[in-house]
Protein backbone atom coordinates (compact mmCIF):
# COMPACT_ATOMS: atom_id res chain seq x y z
CA UNK A 1 0.00 0.00 0.00
CA UNK A 2 1.27 3.72 -0.72
CA UNK A 3 1.46 6.27 2.09
CA UNK A 4 -2.19 7.81 2.78
CA UNK A 5 -3.22 7.67 -1.19
CA UNK A 6 -4.11 4.21 -3.23
CA UNK A 7 -6.83 2.91 -5.39
CA UNK A 8 -9.94 2.21 -3.71
CA UNK A 9 -9.31 -1.47 -3.08
CA UNK A 10 -6.43 -0.13 -0.33
CA UNK A 11 -8.16 2.79 0.49
CA UNK A 12 -11.67 1.54 1.10
CA UNK A 13 -11.27 -2.41 0.62
CA UNK A 14 -14.17 -1.84 -2.31
CA UNK A 15 -13.77 -4.51 -4.61
CA UNK A 16 -12.97 -3.63 -8.29
CA UNK A 17 -16.28 -4.41 -10.11
CA UNK A 18 -14.39 -5.42 -13.32
CA UNK A 19 -12.22 -7.35 -11.33
CA UNK A 20 -15.11 -9.07 -9.29
CA UNK A 21 -16.67 -9.94 -12.87
CA UNK A 22 -13.31 -11.88 -14.08
CA UNK A 23 -13.14 -13.57 -10.77
CA UNK A 24 -16.46 -14.89 -10.63
CA UNK A 25 -16.06 -15.89 -14.10
CA UNK A 26 -12.99 -18.22 -13.28
CA UNK A 27 -14.37 -18.82 -9.73
CA UNK A 28 -11.95 -17.02 -7.71
CA UNK A 29 -14.62 -14.79 -6.17
CA UNK A 30 -13.77 -15.64 -2.39
CA UNK A 31 -9.85 -15.71 -3.05
CA UNK A 32 -10.02 -11.94 -4.43
CA UNK A 33 -12.50 -10.64 -1.82
CA UNK A 34 -10.12 -11.59 0.74
CA UNK A 35 -7.33 -10.14 -0.53
CA UNK A 36 -9.27 -6.94 -1.01
CA UNK A 37 -10.15 -7.29 2.58
CA UNK A 38 -6.28 -7.81 3.21
CA UNK A 39 -5.27 -4.43 0.87
CA UNK A 40 -7.46 -2.32 3.12
CA UNK A 41 -6.12 -4.04 6.66
CA UNK A 42 -2.66 -3.26 5.14
CA UNK A 43 -3.93 0.43 4.55
CA UNK A 44 -5.01 0.93 7.63
CA UNK A 45 -2.44 -0.49 9.42
CA UNK A 46 0.18 2.09 7.54
CA UNK A 47 -2.25 4.86 8.92
CA UNK A 48 -2.25 3.87 12.52
CA UNK A 49 1.83 3.40 12.21
CA UNK A 50 2.00 7.22 11.11
CA UNK A 51 -0.33 8.66 13.52
CA UNK A 52 1.41 6.54 16.09
CA UNK A 53 4.67 8.19 15.10
CA UNK A 54 3.37 12.24 14.56
CA UNK A 55 0.11 12.18 16.90
CA UNK A 56 0.04 16.09 17.07
CA UNK A 57 -0.40 16.31 12.67
CA UNK A 58 -4.16 17.58 12.27
CA UNK A 59 -4.02 15.60 9.14
CA UNK A 60 -2.98 12.21 9.87
CA UNK A 61 -4.68 12.55 13.55
CA UNK A 62 -8.19 12.77 10.79
CA UNK A 63 -7.20 9.97 8.44
CA UNK A 64 -6.78 7.70 11.47
CA UNK A 65 -10.22 9.25 13.23
CA UNK A 66 -11.61 8.39 9.60
CA UNK A 67 -10.18 4.30 10.22
CA UNK A 68 -11.68 4.00 13.59
CA UNK A 69 -15.28 4.21 11.77
CA UNK A 70 -16.56 2.72 9.19
CA UNK A 71 -14.46 3.63 6.26
CA UNK A 72 -17.63 3.21 3.76
CA UNK A 73 -20.21 4.21 5.69
CA UNK A 74 -22.32 7.37 4.45
CA UNK A 75 -20.41 7.70 1.20
CA UNK A 76 -23.10 6.58 -0.71
CA UNK A 77 -24.80 10.18 -0.04
CA UNK A 78 -22.51 11.45 -2.85
CA UNK A 79 -24.58 9.34 -5.71
CA UNK A 80 -22.86 9.72 -9.27
CA UNK A 81 -19.38 10.25 -8.07
CA UNK A 82 -19.99 7.49 -5.23
CA UNK A 83 -21.26 5.12 -8.81
CA UNK A 84 -18.50 6.57 -10.79
CA UNK A 85 -15.43 5.19 -7.90
CA UNK A 86 -17.18 1.87 -7.66
CA UNK A 87 -16.95 1.72 -11.70
CA UNK A 88 -12.97 2.93 -11.79
CA UNK A 89 -11.64 2.09 -9.13
CA UNK A 90 -9.62 5.26 -9.41
CA UNK A 91 -6.75 6.54 -7.23
CA UNK A 92 -8.03 8.17 -3.49
CA UNK A 93 -6.31 10.36 -0.83
CA UNK A 94 -7.56 12.66 1.61
CA UNK A 95 -7.41 16.64 1.97
CA UNK A 96 -9.19 18.55 5.04
CA UNK A 97 -12.19 20.42 4.67
CA UNK A 98 -11.34 24.23 3.59
CA UNK A 99 -7.61 23.11 2.48
CA UNK A 100 -6.42 23.00 -0.95
CA UNK A 101 -3.30 20.91 -0.09
CA UNK A 102 -3.20 17.02 0.27
CA UNK A 103 -2.57 15.70 3.41
CA UNK A 104 -0.45 13.37 1.70
CA UNK A 105 1.99 16.15 0.53
CA UNK A 106 2.05 17.80 3.93
CA UNK A 107 5.89 18.79 5.03
CA UNK A 108 5.80 16.25 7.36
CA UNK A 109 4.47 12.84 5.54
CA UNK A 110 7.08 14.23 2.82
CA UNK A 111 10.01 14.56 5.27
CA UNK A 112 8.90 11.18 6.87
CA UNK A 113 9.16 9.40 3.01
CA UNK A 114 12.26 10.49 2.44
CA UNK A 115 13.98 9.83 5.69
CA UNK A 116 12.34 6.65 5.52
CA UNK A 117 13.79 5.81 2.01
CA UNK A 118 16.92 7.47 3.32
CA UNK A 119 17.57 4.74 5.78
CA UNK A 120 16.72 2.18 3.35
CA UNK A 121 19.22 0.81 0.96
CA UNK A 122 17.04 -2.07 -0.64
CA UNK A 123 16.32 -1.18 -3.98
CA UNK A 124 18.55 1.54 -4.49
CA UNK A 125 20.14 2.28 -7.61
CA UNK A 126 20.43 4.66 -10.75
CA UNK A 127 17.58 6.13 -12.24
CA UNK A 128 17.74 5.57 -15.92
CA UNK A 129 15.85 8.96 -16.70
CA UNK A 130 16.94 11.23 -14.42
CA UNK A 131 20.96 9.63 -13.63
CA UNK A 132 20.30 10.39 -9.82
CA UNK A 133 20.52 7.81 -7.01
CA UNK A 134 17.49 6.56 -5.35
CA UNK A 135 14.47 4.45 -4.81
CA UNK A 136 14.02 2.68 -8.24
CA UNK A 137 10.02 1.44 -8.70
CA UNK A 138 9.87 -2.72 -8.36
CA UNK A 139 5.98 -2.15 -9.99
CA UNK A 140 5.33 0.61 -12.04
CA UNK A 141 1.61 1.38 -12.15
CA UNK A 142 -0.17 1.17 -15.16
CA UNK A 143 -0.83 2.97 -17.85
CA UNK A 144 -4.68 3.01 -19.34
CA UNK A 145 -7.12 3.25 -22.23
CA UNK A 146 -4.35 2.22 -24.49
CA UNK A 147 -6.64 0.47 -27.06
CA UNK A 148 -6.36 -3.48 -27.16
CA UNK A 149 -5.05 -3.63 -24.05
CA UNK A 150 -5.67 -6.18 -21.60
CA UNK A 151 -8.41 -5.25 -19.56
CA UNK A 152 -7.95 -1.57 -20.55
CA UNK A 153 -4.80 -1.24 -18.17
CA UNK A 154 -0.80 -1.91 -18.64
CA UNK A 155 2.13 -0.82 -17.09
CA UNK A 156 4.71 0.24 -20.29
CA UNK A 157 7.53 -1.18 -17.87
CA UNK A 158 7.22 -4.86 -16.77
CA UNK A 159 9.69 -7.56 -17.16
CA UNK A 160 7.93 -11.50 -16.21
CA UNK A 161 10.58 -13.03 -13.61
CA UNK A 162 8.14 -16.07 -12.75
CA UNK A 163 8.25 -18.43 -15.84
CA UNK A 164 11.74 -17.26 -17.91
CA UNK A 165 15.00 -16.75 -15.21
CA UNK A 166 16.47 -15.21 -18.64
CA UNK A 167 14.91 -12.21 -17.25
CA UNK A 168 16.70 -11.82 -14.08
CA UNK A 169 20.19 -10.26 -15.42
CA UNK A 170 22.62 -10.45 -12.46
CA UNK A 171 19.82 -11.50 -10.24
CA UNK A 172 17.93 -8.33 -10.75
CA UNK A 173 13.50 -8.83 -10.74
CA UNK A 174 10.77 -7.01 -12.82
CA UNK A 175 11.49 -3.43 -12.52
CA UNK A 176 14.98 -3.47 -11.27
CA UNK A 177 16.24 -4.65 -14.83
CA UNK A 178 15.08 -1.14 -16.14
CA UNK A 179 15.94 1.24 -13.36
CA UNK A 180 13.48 4.15 -13.17
CA UNK A 181 12.85 6.37 -9.57
CA UNK A 182 10.04 5.90 -7.66
CA UNK A 183 8.59 9.44 -8.29
CA UNK A 184 9.64 9.66 -11.67
CA UNK A 185 7.64 6.66 -12.54
CA UNK A 186 4.61 7.97 -10.65
CA UNK A 187 5.21 11.10 -12.44
CA UNK A 188 4.93 9.51 -16.01
CA UNK A 189 2.24 7.24 -15.14
CA UNK A 190 -0.13 9.99 -13.63
CA UNK A 191 1.03 12.30 -16.73
CA UNK A 192 0.22 9.90 -19.62
CA UNK A 193 -2.98 8.58 -18.25
CA UNK A 194 -4.16 12.45 -17.84
CA UNK A 195 -3.08 11.84 -21.44
CA UNK A 196 -4.81 9.12 -22.50
CA UNK A 197 -8.32 10.31 -20.64
CA UNK A 198 -11.35 9.61 -22.09
CA UNK A 199 -12.21 12.95 -22.67
CA UNK A 200 -8.67 14.03 -23.50
CA UNK A 201 -8.47 16.61 -26.12
CA UNK A 202 -4.51 15.66 -26.70
CA UNK A 203 -5.18 12.11 -27.89
CA UNK A 204 -5.74 10.60 -31.22
CA UNK A 205 -6.84 6.97 -31.94
CA UNK A 206 -5.10 6.02 -35.54
CA UNK A 207 -5.49 1.74 -36.12
CA UNK A 208 -4.36 0.53 -32.66
CA UNK A 209 -2.08 3.34 -32.38
CA UNK A 210 -3.04 5.57 -29.50
CA UNK A 211 -1.50 8.75 -29.66
CA UNK A 212 -0.92 11.89 -27.42
CA UNK A 213 0.91 14.97 -27.93
CA UNK A 214 1.73 18.13 -25.69
CA UNK A 215 3.77 21.22 -26.10
CA UNK A 216 6.22 22.54 -23.42
CA UNK A 217 4.28 25.50 -22.42
CA UNK A 218 0.74 25.93 -23.04
CA UNK A 219 -0.72 26.90 -26.90
CA UNK A 220 -3.63 26.76 -28.64
CA UNK A 221 -2.44 24.95 -31.32
CA UNK A 222 -1.95 21.75 -29.47
CA UNK A 223 -5.64 21.42 -28.53
CA UNK A 224 -6.34 21.15 -32.51
CA UNK A 225 -4.53 18.59 -32.93
CA UNK A 226 -7.59 16.05 -32.97
CA UNK A 227 -9.42 18.32 -34.92
CA UNK A 228 -6.99 18.54 -37.71
CA UNK A 229 -6.75 14.77 -37.76
CA UNK A 230 -9.56 13.15 -36.42
CA UNK A 231 -13.65 12.99 -37.77
CA UNK A 232 -15.86 15.60 -36.51
CA UNK A 233 -18.27 15.37 -33.89
CA UNK A 234 -22.03 14.53 -34.73
CA UNK A 235 -23.14 18.17 -33.82
CA UNK A 236 -20.24 19.75 -35.77
CA UNK A 237 -19.66 17.79 -38.55
CA UNK A 238 -17.71 20.81 -40.54
CA UNK A 239 -15.01 21.16 -37.24
CA UNK A 240 -12.70 19.29 -39.20
CA UNK A 241 -12.39 21.22 -42.29
CA UNK A 242 -12.51 24.47 -40.33
CA UNK A 243 -9.53 23.14 -38.09
CA UNK A 244 -7.32 22.54 -41.53
CA UNK A 245 -8.11 25.73 -42.82
CA UNK A 246 -7.12 27.62 -39.33
CA UNK A 247 -4.20 25.66 -39.34
CA UNK A 248 -3.24 26.96 -43.02
CA UNK A 249 -4.31 30.78 -42.37
CA UNK A 250 -2.59 30.62 -38.71
CA UNK A 251 1.27 29.50 -40.67
CA UNK A 252 0.25 32.21 -43.51
CA UNK A 253 -0.27 35.09 -40.56
CA UNK A 254 3.02 34.19 -39.07
CA UNK A 255 2.94 31.18 -36.67
CA UNK A 256 6.16 30.48 -37.63
CA UNK A 257 7.61 33.91 -36.75
CA UNK A 258 6.34 33.72 -33.38
CA UNK A 259 7.35 33.26 -30.47
CA UNK A 260 4.62 30.40 -29.91
CA UNK A 261 6.80 28.61 -32.95
CA UNK A 262 9.78 28.09 -31.16
CA UNK A 263 7.61 25.63 -28.18
CA UNK A 264 8.69 22.33 -28.09
CA UNK A 265 5.97 19.78 -29.42
CA UNK A 266 6.23 16.08 -28.45
CA UNK A 267 3.56 13.16 -29.99
CA UNK A 268 4.12 9.71 -28.56
CA UNK A 269 2.27 6.74 -30.21
CA UNK A 270 1.84 4.00 -27.63
CA UNK A 271 -0.12 0.11 -29.01
CA UNK A 272 -0.35 -2.59 -27.20
CA UNK A 273 1.64 -5.87 -26.84
CA UNK A 274 1.87 -8.96 -24.81
CA UNK A 275 1.74 -7.70 -20.86
CA UNK A 276 3.06 -4.45 -21.61
CA UNK A 277 2.35 -1.47 -23.49
CA UNK A 278 4.92 -0.96 -26.85
CA UNK A 279 5.88 2.21 -28.30
CA UNK A 280 5.04 2.36 -31.76
CA UNK A 281 7.24 5.71 -32.13
CA UNK A 282 8.45 9.28 -30.12
CA UNK A 283 8.81 12.27 -32.30
CA UNK A 284 9.40 15.72 -30.97
CA UNK A 285 10.38 19.13 -32.72
CA UNK A 286 8.92 22.69 -32.30
CA UNK A 287 5.37 23.64 -32.93
CA UNK A 288 6.64 25.54 -35.87
CA UNK A 289 7.98 22.33 -37.34
CA UNK A 290 5.08 20.10 -36.50
CA UNK A 291 2.66 22.77 -38.16
CA UNK A 292 4.49 22.73 -41.09
CA UNK A 293 4.95 19.09 -41.84
CA UNK A 294 1.12 18.74 -40.94
CA UNK A 295 0.50 21.38 -43.68
CA UNK A 296 2.84 19.35 -46.30
CA UNK A 297 0.44 16.24 -45.24
CA UNK A 298 -2.01 17.71 -46.53
CA UNK A 299 -1.24 19.51 -49.67
CA UNK A 300 0.22 15.81 -50.70
CA UNK A 301 -3.14 14.76 -50.25
CA UNK A 302 -4.88 16.87 -52.30
CA UNK A 303 -6.43 15.18 -55.70
CA UNK A 304 -9.25 16.14 -57.60
CA UNK A 305 -12.47 15.34 -55.34
CA UNK A 306 -15.00 12.39 -56.69
CA UNK A 307 -18.10 14.35 -55.97
CA UNK A 308 -19.04 17.78 -55.05
CA UNK A 309 -20.08 16.80 -51.53
CA UNK A 310 -16.83 15.08 -50.23
CA UNK A 311 -14.93 17.12 -47.59
CA UNK A 312 -11.89 18.87 -48.94
CA UNK A 313 -9.90 17.38 -45.75
CA UNK A 314 -9.97 13.92 -45.24
CA UNK A 315 -9.21 12.47 -41.91
CA UNK A 316 -6.90 9.57 -41.20
CA UNK A 317 -9.86 7.00 -39.93
CA UNK A 318 -13.39 6.91 -38.35
CA UNK A 319 -15.11 4.96 -36.36
CA UNK A 320 -18.56 6.36 -37.45
CA UNK A 321 -20.97 4.77 -40.36
CA UNK A 322 -20.75 8.28 -41.70
CA UNK A 323 -17.15 8.86 -41.77
CA UNK A 324 -15.47 5.85 -42.13
CA UNK A 325 -16.13 6.19 -46.45
CA UNK A 326 -13.68 9.23 -46.10
CA UNK A 327 -10.68 8.04 -43.96
CA UNK A 328 -7.89 7.19 -45.05
CA UNK A 329 -7.20 4.26 -43.33
CA UNK A 330 -10.42 2.91 -43.60
CA UNK A 331 -10.17 3.02 -47.43
CA UNK A 332 -7.88 0.48 -47.18
CA UNK A 333 -9.48 -1.66 -44.81
CA UNK A 334 -11.91 -4.47 -45.70
CA UNK A 335 -15.34 -3.14 -45.93
CA UNK A 336 -13.95 0.16 -44.19
CA UNK A 337 -13.78 -1.34 -40.95
CA UNK A 338 -11.02 0.15 -38.58
CA UNK A 339 -10.31 -3.24 -37.00
CA UNK A 340 -9.37 -4.18 -40.49
CA UNK A 341 -6.67 -2.04 -40.91
CA UNK A 342 -3.24 -3.65 -41.35
CA UNK A 343 -1.59 -3.73 -37.66
CA UNK A 344 0.75 -1.01 -37.10
CA UNK A 345 -0.22 0.77 -40.21
CA UNK A 346 -1.76 3.70 -38.33
CA UNK A 347 0.74 4.10 -36.26
CA UNK A 348 3.91 4.21 -39.28
CA UNK A 349 1.69 7.10 -41.11
CA UNK A 350 1.30 9.38 -38.20
CA UNK A 351 5.43 8.74 -37.23
CA UNK A 352 5.71 9.40 -41.22
CA UNK A 353 3.36 12.98 -41.01
CA UNK A 354 5.11 13.79 -37.62
CA UNK A 355 8.86 13.08 -38.77
CA UNK A 356 8.44 14.37 -42.25
CA UNK A 357 9.12 11.24 -43.93
CA UNK A 358 8.28 9.11 -47.00
CA UNK A 359 4.72 7.55 -46.01
CA UNK A 360 5.44 3.66 -45.53
CA UNK A 361 5.74 1.81 -48.40
CA UNK A 362 2.60 -1.39 -47.17
CA UNK A 363 0.03 2.10 -47.33
CA UNK A 364 0.92 1.99 -51.32
CA UNK A 365 0.79 -1.76 -51.71
CA UNK A 366 -2.46 -1.88 -49.19
CA UNK A 367 -4.21 0.37 -51.35
CA UNK A 368 -3.52 -0.90 -54.74
CA UNK A 369 -4.33 -4.45 -53.20
CA UNK A 370 -8.21 -2.97 -51.98
CA UNK A 371 -8.37 -1.32 -55.28
CA UNK A 372 -7.96 -4.33 -57.08
CA UNK A 373 -10.25 -6.64 -54.64
CA UNK A 374 -13.00 -4.00 -55.75
CA UNK A 375 -12.47 -3.81 -58.84
CA UNK A 376 -16.36 -5.40 -59.60
CA UNK A 377 -17.86 -4.31 -56.40
CA UNK A 378 -21.96 -3.34 -56.85
CA UNK A 379 -23.69 -1.43 -54.40
CA UNK A 380 -26.03 -4.12 -52.53
CA UNK A 381 -28.73 -2.33 -52.51
CA UNK A 382 -28.97 -0.82 -56.03
CA UNK A 383 -26.72 -3.31 -57.84
CA UNK A 384 -25.03 -0.55 -59.91
CA UNK A 385 -21.09 -0.27 -59.88
CA UNK A 386 -19.60 1.32 -56.81
CA UNK A 387 -16.18 3.11 -58.11
CA UNK A 388 -13.01 1.18 -57.17
CA UNK A 389 -10.29 3.86 -57.44
CA UNK A 390 -12.33 6.55 -54.52
CA UNK A 391 -11.20 9.65 -54.09
CA UNK A 392 -9.28 8.49 -50.48
CA UNK A 393 -7.69 5.95 -51.80
CA UNK A 394 -6.83 8.19 -55.20
CA UNK A 395 -5.41 10.77 -52.44
CA UNK A 396 -3.06 8.35 -50.78
CA UNK A 397 -1.41 6.63 -53.86
CA UNK A 398 -0.58 10.17 -55.23
CA UNK A 399 1.08 11.23 -51.32
CA UNK A 400 2.57 8.06 -51.20
CA UNK A 401 4.53 8.68 -54.89
CA UNK A 402 5.00 12.19 -54.40
CA UNK A 403 6.43 12.16 -51.04
CA UNK A 404 8.58 9.39 -51.74
CA UNK A 405 9.68 11.27 -55.30
CA UNK A 406 10.62 14.75 -53.51
CA UNK A 407 12.64 12.46 -50.70
CA UNK A 408 14.25 10.55 -53.32
CA UNK A 409 15.29 13.57 -55.29
CA UNK A 410 17.32 17.12 -54.07
CA UNK A 411 14.83 19.38 -56.38
CA UNK A 412 11.96 18.21 -54.78
CA UNK A 413 9.93 18.18 -57.49
CA UNK A 414 6.27 16.55 -57.41
CA UNK A 415 5.66 13.71 -59.95
CA UNK A 416 1.46 13.96 -59.56
CA UNK A 417 -0.57 17.15 -59.66
CA UNK A 418 -3.88 17.59 -58.10
CA UNK A 419 -5.53 16.52 -61.68
CA UNK A 420 -5.30 15.56 -65.17
CA UNK A 421 -1.76 15.76 -66.82
CA UNK A 422 -1.84 15.82 -70.06
CA UNK A 423 1.98 15.96 -70.65
CA UNK A 424 2.81 13.13 -68.07
CA UNK A 425 4.36 10.10 -69.90
CA UNK A 426 5.19 7.49 -67.44
CA UNK A 427 3.46 4.95 -68.82
CA UNK A 428 1.54 3.65 -65.93
CA UNK A 429 0.01 6.70 -65.72
CA UNK A 430 -0.33 6.95 -69.54
CA UNK A 431 -2.39 2.85 -69.00
CA UNK A 432 -4.46 4.31 -66.55
CA UNK A 433 -5.57 7.14 -68.67
CA UNK A 434 -6.24 4.72 -71.93
CA UNK A 435 -7.98 2.27 -69.65
CA UNK A 436 -10.63 5.07 -68.23
CA UNK A 437 -11.11 6.31 -71.96
CA UNK A 438 -11.98 2.44 -72.89
CA UNK A 439 -14.06 1.95 -70.36
CA UNK A 440 -16.04 5.19 -70.92
CA UNK A 441 -16.12 3.99 -74.81
CA UNK A 442 -17.93 1.42 -73.69
CA UNK A 443 -20.00 2.89 -70.89
CA UNK A 444 -21.69 4.95 -73.97
CA UNK A 445 -22.12 2.47 -76.50
CA UNK A 446 -24.46 0.43 -73.60
CA UNK A 447 -25.93 3.34 -71.55
CA UNK A 448 -27.13 1.81 -68.31
CA UNK A 449 -24.62 -1.09 -68.12
CA UNK A 450 -24.25 -2.74 -64.87
CA UNK A 451 -20.88 -4.37 -65.58
CA UNK A 452 -18.08 -2.62 -67.37
CA UNK A 453 -14.34 -3.50 -69.04
CA UNK A 454 -12.94 -2.59 -65.25
CA UNK A 455 -15.25 -5.68 -63.63
CA UNK A 456 -13.17 -8.20 -65.51
CA UNK A 457 -9.83 -6.48 -66.82
CA UNK A 458 -9.03 -3.65 -64.28
CA UNK A 459 -6.45 -5.89 -62.25
CA UNK A 460 -4.86 -7.81 -65.55
CA UNK A 461 -4.27 -4.30 -66.77
CA UNK A 462 -3.00 -2.61 -64.05
CA UNK A 463 -0.14 -5.22 -63.00
CA UNK A 464 0.32 -7.00 -66.64
CA UNK A 465 -0.83 -4.78 -69.32
CA UNK A 466 0.53 -7.08 -72.18
CA UNK A 467 -2.18 -9.09 -71.50
CA UNK A 468 -5.31 -7.88 -71.94
CA UNK A 469 -4.54 -4.43 -73.90
CA UNK A 470 -4.70 -6.14 -76.91
CA UNK A 471 -7.62 -7.38 -76.49
CA UNK A 472 -9.34 -4.44 -75.14
CA UNK A 473 -8.71 -2.47 -78.37
CA UNK A 474 -10.39 -4.65 -80.60
CA UNK A 475 -13.37 -3.82 -77.94
CA UNK A 476 -13.02 -0.66 -78.01
CA UNK A 477 -13.74 -0.67 -82.09
CA UNK A 478 -16.85 -2.49 -81.59
CA UNK A 479 -17.43 -0.24 -78.75
CA UNK A 480 -17.44 2.73 -80.80
CA UNK A 481 -19.09 1.36 -84.02
CA UNK A 482 -21.87 1.22 -81.72
CA UNK A 483 -21.97 4.81 -81.30
CA UNK A 484 -25.07 7.21 -82.66
CA UNK A 485 -23.03 10.57 -82.23
CA UNK A 486 -20.27 9.85 -84.83
CA UNK A 487 -18.45 13.43 -83.76
CA UNK A 488 -18.38 11.66 -79.98
CA UNK A 489 -16.61 8.51 -81.49
CA UNK A 490 -14.47 10.80 -83.69
CA UNK A 491 -12.97 12.61 -80.03
CA UNK A 492 -12.79 9.30 -78.37
CA UNK A 493 -10.99 7.97 -80.88
CA UNK A 494 -8.50 11.30 -80.97
CA UNK A 495 -8.02 10.87 -77.08
CA UNK A 496 -7.16 7.35 -77.34
CA UNK A 497 -4.41 8.28 -79.89
CA UNK A 498 -3.03 11.08 -78.09
CA UNK A 499 -2.78 8.64 -74.40
CA UNK A 500 -1.42 6.38 -77.03
CA UNK A 501 1.66 8.35 -78.51
CA UNK A 502 5.13 7.88 -77.12
CA UNK A 503 4.14 4.25 -75.80
CA UNK A 504 6.41 1.86 -78.41
CA UNK A 505 4.43 -0.91 -76.64
CA UNK A 506 2.51 -1.98 -73.78
CA UNK A 507 4.86 -3.51 -71.12
CA UNK A 508 4.88 -7.19 -69.94
CA UNK A 509 4.79 -6.11 -65.81
CA UNK A 510 4.24 -2.86 -64.00
CA UNK A 511 5.71 -2.22 -60.50
CA UNK A 512 4.13 -1.82 -57.78
CA UNK A 513 4.55 2.16 -57.79
CA UNK A 514 3.51 2.18 -61.26
CA UNK A 515 0.32 0.55 -60.52
CA UNK A 516 -0.68 2.99 -58.34
CA UNK A 517 0.60 6.06 -61.11
CA UNK A 518 -2.02 3.56 -63.04
CA UNK A 519 -4.81 4.05 -60.71
CA UNK A 520 -3.97 8.17 -60.88
CA UNK A 521 -4.09 8.45 -64.60
CA UNK A 522 -7.60 6.28 -64.25
CA UNK A 523 -8.76 8.51 -61.75
CA UNK A 524 -8.24 11.37 -62.82
CA UNK A 525 -9.27 10.92 -66.47
CA UNK A 526 -12.60 9.30 -65.16
CA UNK A 527 -12.70 12.66 -63.31
CA UNK A 528 -11.73 14.76 -66.35
CA UNK A 529 -14.88 13.26 -68.14
CA UNK A 530 -17.04 13.71 -65.31
CA UNK A 531 -15.89 17.76 -64.82
CA UNK A 532 -17.20 18.50 -68.48
CA UNK A 533 -19.66 16.43 -69.06
CA UNK A 534 -21.60 15.98 -65.90
CA UNK A 535 -21.14 19.16 -63.75
CA UNK A 536 -24.19 18.91 -61.57
CA UNK A 537 -23.91 14.41 -61.26
CA UNK A 538 -23.34 13.06 -58.15
CA UNK A 539 -21.75 9.87 -59.47
CA UNK A 540 -17.77 10.35 -59.84
CA UNK A 541 -15.05 8.03 -60.40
Amino acid sequence: ANLLWDNCEYLLGLADEKKLKDHKEKGGEEKYKKRVKKMAFDFADKVRELFKRFPDDTGIRAVAKFYEQHVNEGLEKFGDVWKQIKETNPNVTFRLQGDTDLICQSQVVCEFIQSDQSNDDSGVGICLVTGQKGKIERLHSATKNVRGTQKNSTPLVSVNTKEFRAFRSFNKEQGYNSPVGKNVVFGYTTALNHLLGKDSRQRLQVGDTSTVFWADKPTEWEAKVPDIFGEPPKDDPDRHTRAVEGLYKAIDRGLLERDESETKFFVLGLAPNSGRIAVRFWQHGTVAEMAGRIKQHFEDLEIEPSRQSTPKYLPLCSDSKKWKERGLLNSIAVEGEVGNIPPNLGGELIRSIFADLPYPHTLLSAAVRRIRAEQSKKDRKTGRPVPNVTYPRAALIKACINRATRYSNDDGKEELRMSLDETNVNVGYRLGRLFAVLEKAQEEANPGINATIRDRYYGAASSTPMTVFSTLLKLKNHHLSKLENRGRAVNLEKRIGEIMEGLDDFPAQLALADQGRFAIGYYHQRQDFFTKSQPNSSEGA
